[in-house]
């Protein structure tokens, strides 16, 4: 899974770059710099301890909790004369400048903010940024409903001889910054502006809620449980504590206590919901759109809810046979191991697909873990990097205070001919409190600076790894392998996404385009010739066999249809809750109904998932982005890579058409480049469901 995609990012993190030349010249090699294997297999080398803390990331204020505060009024003093100053701007490209340099100076504390106040090991530092974070939030909507700073931007847009004689990129710019204004209730009279505020605010609250409230487990009297399945739960006293659907759990019986107890519905969680949907509708027809969703998908590349249920529908059409057998075999094997219950059920999709993939092909992760220690990964990575795009990964040493954990590795991402491009701050490691899920955090967006000199971009790539033992490196599964280079490919797009404004940096991009480079990775991360740079033994060198991946990536499409239809299903759903309200019916009944139809398992009765789904709070009414992303990464890797994946030529012809711009253009013309075509909905479908189908060929060709 993406963070903080559409927010500015920070220029005050002024990372110090040791062993730079000055000036806007190539950067030269620097002298702290180690092979970036070695690094990720060895432990980790302390930061340099003497002098002064850095602070976070180099922020020199952010040394202790309390340096939010002072960030903030920094950020705020700087906002307030770039206001003044915009206000008396003439019309022009400056205009548009300013208003890059004020989301940057409020974002310098925002973006950071957002990481440190679910990933710093320290309470009291999540504690201050998250006030920093709803600090920050309340100014930006009230900055988008100031009447005289939204002028200045309008009497720029007005004025056709300027607009014309602005490059693409800035014009872009400029619309998004109305759009933001727009979209805030600009247009409004004073009442409804404040209105809007208020909306946005108590929004932004409920999204709070609703996340806290999706991930609260639930507690049942122990005694209602059949004793001989109570070991499988965290026990309180007279209570068990269930805090997830079990779904790998061989025992039918606790998968089916789990999903039935986990996805009870709580009250104060189903009026969180009601009340969210309802505020995110109003917010949108306060500000002049039909619905939420309408809202939500102006600049993407569906552009209309319409368009999207167009897509939904035509795949699930063609998803429908499939799905159904899919089904038969998996019940089969129900039937196989629990005859007297055979009916498949919700909990049993996730479990029996694996158990198939497993019986037909073999692929117990720990055959492949030997093969893919973390430090082998990160070289197959920096080779893929080299020979498509001419990138190097390198570590870098540390600074005091510039880390939130001493597991945290800091990478340099080095051209070959540009030089520095940015830093990835890899904080792979499992630990207490940390969230386990794989993200990609923007901490500083690249940007064209006053001074001529550019902005490096700075990113976390947030991942849950073992740590490695006395006796092994850390070894990965292959699922944490494809994770890693799913979350490598956003990073890649950060470093890449070279523009002048930070604003559209990198994957400040509209969501449906924003997963196209992470996905893209996950086919390298299953091609043969790829995987066969890096994957060896950790401890006899022997390279992973040919006949094993190509089992890993058949495995993959067993049972791929069902799947699919399951994320069919929860895009359907979405797109329902932020469509016309008031709701005909309940978001229970609606989920009942949506679910027997894209879907094709039976709902389960006193059940309410969709409280659990905490997507609809950052992907609200775009969470159909992971299916369309797909389907484009699907078609760019069939047309442009599957001949040859290190392909340079084509490498070039990726980072220009599609990573380089941000979004700081058109994303469907982006595609429109690399494809050189304009792909259609008939043409996403069937890049998604030629994938189902069984191919050796594709990918698993020899590396000669």
């Amino acid at each position: 899974m993406l963070s903080g995609c559409r927010r500015a990012l920070p220029a005050a993190l002024r990372l110090a770059v040791r062993g730079w030349a000055g000036g806007g010249g190539r950067r030269r090699v620097s002298t702290s710099w180690s092979p970036v294997g070695a690094a990720f297999d060895a432990k980790q080398q302390r930061s340099r301890q003497t002098g002064q803390s850095s602070g976070l990331f180099g922020v020199p204020e952010l040394s202790s909790p309390e340096g939010f505060q002072e960030a903030q009024e920094k950020a705020l003093q700087e906002t307030e004369q770039l206001v003044q100053k915009a206000c008396i701007t003439p019309p022009g490209p400056q205009t548009v400048m300013i208003f890059d340099q004020l989301s940057d100076a409020l974002c310098r504390v925002a973006d950071l903010a957002d990481f440190v106040k679910i990933a710093h090991p320290d309470f009291a530092f999540r504690e201050a940024a998250e006030e920093a974070c709803r600090n920050i939030g309340t100014v930006v909507e009230k900055l988008n409903t100031n009447i005289e700073l939204c002028q200045s931007l309008k009497q720029l847009l007005a004025n056709k001889e300027v607009m014309d004689s602005l490059d693409p990129e800035t014009r872009q710019v400029a619309e998004l910054f109305m759009f933001d204004f727009e979209i805030s209730g600009i247009h409004l009279d004073e009442e409804k502006r404040k209105r809007a505020v208020d909306l946005n605010v108590k929004i932004l609250d409920l999204c709070n809620q609703f996340l806290i409230g999706a991930h609260l487990p639930n507690k049942i009297d122990k005694h209602i449980l059949p004793e001989h399945i109570r070991y499988n739960f965290a026990v309180e006293g007279n209570y068990i504590q269930i805090t997830g659907l079990h779904a790998d759990c061989s025992d039918d019986l606790v998968r089916e206590a789990a999903y039935k107890i986990f996805l009870y519905p709580n009250a104060e969680q189903l009026r969180c919901l009601e009340e969210l949907l309802t505020s995110r509708n109003h917010m949108a027809q306060l500000v002049g759109y039909n619905t939420f969703a309408h809202r939500a998908l102006q600049g993407t590349m569906a552009r209309t809810p319409e368009k999207v249920m167009q897509f939904l529908e035509t795949l699930s059409d063609r998803l429908f046979q499939r799905t159904l057998k899919d089904f038969e075999i998996m019940e089969g094997m129900k039937m196989k191991l629990n005859p007297q219950n055979s009916k498949l059920m919700p909990w049993d999709h996730p479990y029996y697909s694996g158990v198939l993939r497993a019986e037909r092909y073999n692929i117990e992760p720990s055959l492949y873990c030997p093969f893919f220690s973390l430090g082998a990964c990160m070289e197959g990575l920096n080779f893929l990097f080299s020979q498509l795009l001419g990138i190097s990964l390198y570590a870098e040493q540390t600074e005091k205070g510039e880390l939130w954990c001493e597991d945290v590795r800091k990478l340099a991402v080095v051209h070959e001919n540009e030089g520095l491009l940015g830093y990835i701050y890899c904080d792979f490691f499992q630990r207490a409190d940390k969230p386990h899920q794989d993200c990609h955090f923007t901490i500083r967006g690249g940007r064209l600076r006053e001074d001529g000199e550019y902005q490096l971009p700075v990113v976390v790539l947030m991942l849950s790894l073992p740590h490695s033992t006395r006796s092994s490196p850390t070894l990965l599964t292959p699922g944490m392998m494809e994770n890693l280079f799913h979350e490598m490919g956003h990073a890649m797009h950060s470093m890449l996404g070279r523009t002048r404004y930070q604003h559209v940096t990198g994957t400040r991009c509209p969501t449906d385009f924003a997963e196209v480079p992470s996905i893209l990775m996950e086919y390298f991360a299953s091609d043969y010739r790829v995987v066969n740079q890096f994957a060896r033994h950790y401890q006899t060198g022997q390279s992973l066999p040919k006949s094993m991946v190509s089992r890993l990536c058949e495995s993959k499409k067993i049972c791929a249809a069902a799947d699919m239809q399951l994320q069919v299903f929860y895009a359907v759903l979405d797109q329902l809750y932020h469509g016309e309200h008031p709701l005909k019916r309940s978001t229970t009944e609606i989920l009942k109904e949506t679910q027997e139809k894209f879907y094709g398992l039976p709902y389960v009765p006193n059940t309410a998932w969709q409280l659990r789904f905490s997507h609809l709070v950052g992907y609200g009414a775009k969470y159909y982005s992971y299916l369309m992303s797909r389907a484009i990464a699907s078609m760019v890797w069939k047309q442009c890579f599957v001949q040859n994946p290190f392909d340079r030529a084509m490498g070039e012809r990726y980072r220009k058409e599609m990573l380089a711009h941000g979004g700081g253009k058109e994303p469907m013309l982006m595609v429109q480049g690399m494809l050189q075509k304009s792909p259609s909905v008939e043409d996403f479908v069937d890049a998604l469901v030629s994938d189902l189908d069984q191919d050796f060929e594709t990918f698993f060709m020899d590396s000669e």
